[in-house]
């Protein structure tokens, strides 16, 4: 592991481990070492701080897993995002006519934290706090696209790609060619792959500590070539917005 420019690499190293949990579940001391390329005594004393602040924990099996402390820092997640989300998701409706979502990768799988739904009386609605396969949807695909191909094999490999409807990717090596797409694109969308009849388009919120993205969606007969176009540079304006007011601008320096 390198350490980031600007960056406290002790403070980088201990969510790397944590990371390292929630990718791959529990784990022996010496895989995490391996994985981090750290001797074993360092690795050992991340893991130790992590156990005694409830972090992360040690089975009697002596394998590390994650620690009920998680759950703490998790369960407020909605709470905080939601204020700073809805203002740019309604924003999104009034411009397209269309409900907006934002969603996290949780694990292997999206949850969404806040949304707001179209004034039409046939639109989409998603409960803050339903959780999704990531590749069966426009926001998960956006999240994948974003990150290293191993770690959205290891997510695939744990929460598999069952298919939620009969346009639903099950292929990985299709889905691969799909976040490749994405990522040159710079949008993703999700045509019946979630849900018969709705259509969605995505945009990942970039150089965030958390994946997260930001999408609108409704029936497929409204969700026009001609919306899109006006959909994809509102919904990547949007990302940014969040990104700004969630971390600060790209510029910003301490």
């Amino acid at each position: 592991m390198t350490k980031k420019a600007g960056g406290v690499q002790s403070v980088e190293r201990a969510f790397a481990l944590l990371e390292l949990l929630v990718d791959r579940g529990d784990q022996s001391l010496t895989e995490l070492s391996q994985a981090m390329d750290l001797p074993v005594p360092t690795t050992h004393r991340f893991l130790q701080t992590l156990v005694s602040l409830g972090y992360a924990r040690q089975r009697e099996n002596r394998r590390y897993g994650l620690g009920l402390g998680l759950v703490r820092l998790a369960s407020p997640v909605d709470t905080h995002f939601s204020p700073v989300a809805e203002p740019h998701l309604a924003s999104l409706v009034a411009g397209l006519g269309e409900s907006a979502n934002l969603a996290v990768l949780d694990g292997t799988m999206v949850v969404y934290v806040a949304h707001v739904p179209s004034p039409h009386a046939m639109r989409m609605f998603t409960e803050d706090g339903h959780r999704a396969h990531t590749h069966a949807t426009g926001v998960g695909k956006a999240i994948l696209a974003q990150l290293p191909e191993s770690q959205v094999n290891r997510i695939l490999d744990r929460a598999g790609m069952p298919a939620a409807t009969s346009r639903t990717i099950t292929d990985r090596a299709k889905l691969h060619r799909e976040l490749a797409k994405i990522r040159r694109q710079g949008y993703a969308t999700d045509a019946g792959e979630q849900e018969d009849g709705v259509f969605c388009y995505a945009v990942p919120v970039l150089g965030l500590p958390i994946s997260m993205a930001v999408s609108v969606s409704g029936p497929t007969f409204r969700m026009t070539k001609e919306l899109g176009a006006k959909a994809i540079p509102l919904l990547q304006a949007k990302a940014e917005a969040l990104r700004a007011e969630l971390i600060g601008p790209l510029s910003e320096t301490p």
